[in-house]
């Protein structure tokens, strides 16, 4: 079995200037400091039609219920990669040396001031009996942090 999760992000502003905040390192290390990660890694690179972006992150495991931490530990390492060509990236989400994996894509459009970015996953888990207890945890988890990189995003813009 497995979990899909799709998230909207609307912003006051041009597709183009969300796709370049979206490739901006800054950016992504404002997220990660309003979510309050331990620590982190954040890497943009350019390519020939878009970016790549990784983000190597570990977060305290406090809130997680006791059927899952004892999977995942004190912290937990989150590893999240997009290949952006163009308005539209793949998207994969790891939590290395864990079963599961969480896969989809993002998009931004819209037309003149305003924009859209959608977010589509998959989430899979491959533990019998709490596989799927441990796929709602993480889109829980995952639609925290989409709601908190739209935060972080709409203040950016609007600087």
């Amino acid at each position: 079995m497995s979990k899909r999760l799709v998230h909207e992000m609307a912003y006051d502003a041009p597709a183009e200037q969300v796709l370049a905040m979206l490739a901006d390192p800054a950016f992504r290390e404002e997220v990660c400091d309003y979510q309050r990660v331990l620590r982190r890694e954040v890497t943009v690179e350019t390519t020939g039609d878009g970016f790549d972006v990784t983000i190597d992150q570990y977060q305290a495991a406090q809130g997680i219920p006791s059927f899952a931490k004892k999977f995942v530990g004190d912290e937990i390492n989150i590893v999240q990669t997009e290949s952006w060509h163009g308005p539209t990236g793949d998207v994969t989400v790891t939590i290395p040396g864990k079963p599961g994996e969480m896969s989809g894509t993002a998009a931004v459009a819209g037309s003149g001031e305003t924009c859209v970015e959608t977010v589509d996953l998959t989430i899979k888990v491959n533990i019998p009996l709490v596989g799927g207890k441990i796929e709602g945890l993480i889109a829980d988890l995952l639609l925290k942090a989409l709601k908190a990189e739209h935060k972080v995003g709409r203040e950016y813009l609007a600087r």
